[in-house]
């Protein structure tokens, strides 16, 4: 007995020693976390402070406001808009039948440089194999340069023959090698050229502009979403679909590659996958009980498609699928069917535009405001710079109580940098949303929108770090609202962050910064690269056409940075943060900050408002976190004027 219990007593023993180990370990794992965390928010100040550029604060400011807008300068991220683009028959005609001579050697090089570049790597092969044969050679002898730094940029470089030297402020940084491509960044936008390269000895280029490899990829994309929308069309129990419900299917089935030999659907095993066969063929068998052989069934071919139940509902597979040769199919989920029937996650309802109307509705004099013209309004002070010009906080000279925002646009740098039919563009979006009026003089544009006094969600994680959930669910609501009210019009907003998030006087968030909305049929695509590069979704960065899913890819980064103050993309070089949002979320560790319901969202952007207050944000009875410390402006705090009788309204935005 004696013995029983020395043993009992040495096992309790054993137990609590292991118990207090599993502790120890989980209190060394939470440390370690906190100070990844930690590590992680310093490595990206660091990367801020690399890529700081000071810019000058415009010269009616005072002291206070200069500073505020510096501080705020330093830190934004910016919004990248290249020039609009559109697929013109002679540009397309030219590039189809463009093929300069390459012996195979030289293709062969070409095309392991593209796969050895984290951009490029991720086109189609049909893809790569056009923008090869496009590609054109030219020399460059010994000392001169291919790139000078700080000149724009419209082409890419593979070298083949030779040695370039990298250069930033006269030092060297690195040698380009043959088989290696550089100035990729220069296909998607108009960038500035951060780095020379100049030739070590004599070398062999192979070149090709961004508009010919824009032009490859949006008829590419083009012919696939056809395609795709042919293949469903011929489908009879999708017939009965609407046009649009369609077209939703066609851009969101995703394009699948088999092998020989591959099982795409085993018996017995449980589905919830649509396929149709886009090229290829596959042997449908069944093996019976008590058989060692499988039974063929039958064979499908192009056109045909399999697994149509699991749509419906969870479905036992009772074949199995084989690929008889190398197979292309066309591929959807049954969540992402639900979803398309359902209206998808965020639909257009009839509240979401009652309550912006209702939202929109100010303490404003209508008749006061209609007759005014620029010089009945007073600047308090600059609230913002911008590519084209700044923002000023106003009120009106008769009553000081109404505060607006003067957004100053300078007709020249538009005209300059070929910004004209985009600023166009969006002036049309903008008299539907919340313009109040513009004016125009010979130099500016002047557009009166809201005042939101409470300072923007950047900011507020500047002064708080991370939100709480609570906090972050709330702004996170307020702007699902506002893409609700643009999508239902058929606007794509394409620049969720923080720093485009300000608060008004009663603590609600609303979108600003118009300068990337576009409108977009239904089953239509954009193509611009537009956004900001930590922001973008990765159909946008590869030119694969976009919609309105491209704000929902914002939207969950969005959430990312509310809920951790740091983003799943980020970085000093934007190529590195283009390419890292190209392998997806999936590859990014979740900060302990984020619960699994926020990550859930983030992923899927689905399931983490259960619960929440829609009707009560709607209608703005919702509490918000926190009650923005707003002053209203005395009549001496004033710091400019605008010229009296210079300026007259603007009615008509095409008369530019």
């Amino acid at each position: 007995m004696g013995t029983l219990r020395d043993l009992q007593f040495a096992l309790q023993l054993k137990i609590e020693e292991l118990r207090q180990r599993d502790t120890l370990i989980d209190e060394l794992e939470l440390e370690l976390d906190t100070k990844d965390e930690l590590i992680r928010r310093l490595q990206e100040e660091l990367d801020r402070y690399r890529a700081t550029v000071s810019l000058p604060g415009p010269s009616a400011a005072g002291a206070a406001c200069s500073a505020q807008i510096e501080d705020k300068q330093r830190t934004k991220r910016k919004t990248v808009i290249s020039e609009p683009f559109i697929l013109d028959p002679v540009t397309l005609a030219m590039v189809s039948h463009r093929s300069c001579d390459k012996s195979l050697e030289s293709q062969r090089l070409i095309r392991a440089a593209f796969l050895k570049n984290d951009l490029l790597k991720n086109l189609d092969e049909g893809e790569i194999r056009t923008i090869i044969a496009c590609m054109y050679p030219t020399p460059i002898n010994q000392g001169c340069y291919v790139i000078q730094e700080g000149t724009n940029g419209a082409q890419a470089y593979v070298l083949e023959e030779g040695r370039l030297d990298v250069t930033k402020d006269g030092l060297k940084i690195l040698t380009i090698e043959p088989e290696n491509m550089f100035a990729e960044l220069a296909l998607l936008y108009n960038c500035t050229h951060t780095h020379s390269v100049s030739a070590q000895t004599d070398s062999k280029l192979w070149v090709i502009d961004r508009k010919s490899y824009q032009t490859i990829l949006m008829q590419s994309g083009l012919n696939s979403l056809s395609h795709s929308f042919e293949l469903l069309s011929s489908i009879p129990f999708l017939r009965s679909l609407p046009e649009d419900a369609i077209m939703k299917m066609s851009d969101l089935m995703e394009e699948t590659h088999y092998a020989e030999g591959d099982y795409i659907i085993r018996q017995g095993a449980t589905g919830d996958t649509f396929y149709i066969i886009s090229k290829g063929q596959v042997k449908v068998t069944e093996k019976k009980a008590g058989q060692e052989e499988q039974t063929v069934l039958s064979k499908l071919s192009e056109r045909q498609w399999f697994g149509e139940k699991a749509l419906w509902g969870e479905d036992v597979r009772t074949v199995n699928v084989i690929a008889a040769d190398e197979v292309t199919c066309l591929v959807i989920d049954r969540e992402t069917f639900k979803d398309i029937i359902d209206g998808m996650v965020f639909d257009c309802g009839h509240e979401a535009q009652q309550s912006h109307e209702s939202r929109s509705e100010s303490d404003q004099d209508p008749e006061l405001l209609s007759s005014s013209t620029l010089s009945d309004f007073q600047i308090i002070c600059p609230l913002a710079l911008g590519e084209f010009g700044h923002v000023d906080l106003v009120h009106l000279k008769s009553n000081i109580k109404c505060l607006f925002a003067m957004r100053v646009l300078k007709k020249k740098l538009i005209l300059n940098n070929g910004q004209r039919e985009h600023i166009l563009r969006e002036g049309r979006i903008l008299m539907e949303t919340q313009l109040h009026k513009t004016f125009r003089d010979a130099e500016c544009l002047y557009i009166l929108t809201e005042a939101c006094p409470g300072g923007d969600l950047g900011n507020l994680l500047k002064e708080k770090g991370c939100l709480d959930e609570c906090s972050a669910r709330f702004y996170t609501a307020c702007v699902v609202e506002a893409l609700t009210f643009l999508h239902c019009r058929g606007v794509i907003y394409r620049d969720v962050k923080p720093e485009n998030v300000v608060l008004d006087e009663h603590g609600y968030a609303k979108l600003i910064g118009s300068g990337c909305m576009k409108r977009v049929e239904v089953g239509k695509k954009a193509w611009t690269f537009c956004g900001t590069p930590d922001y973008m979704a990765p159909e946008i960065i590869l030119n694969k056409g976009h919609s309105v899913s491209a704000d929902f890819w914002s939207l969950g980064v969005f959430v990312f940075e509310l809920l951790s103050d740091r983003l799943p993309f980020s970085g000093s070089d934007p190529m590195k943060i283009l390419t890292a949002t190209i392998c997806g979320i999936d590859q990014i560790d979740f900060p302990k900050t984020i619960s699994k319901s926020a990550s859930s969202l983030i992923k899927n952007l689905c399931r983490w408002f259960e619960g929440f207050d829609w009707d009560g944000l709607c209608k703005g009875t919702l509490n918000p976190p926190l009650l923005p410390k707003v002053k209203h402006p005395l009549d001496g705090s004033a710091c400019g004027h605008y010229a009296e009788g210079s300026a007259e309204l603007c009615t008509n935005w095409d008369d530019f």
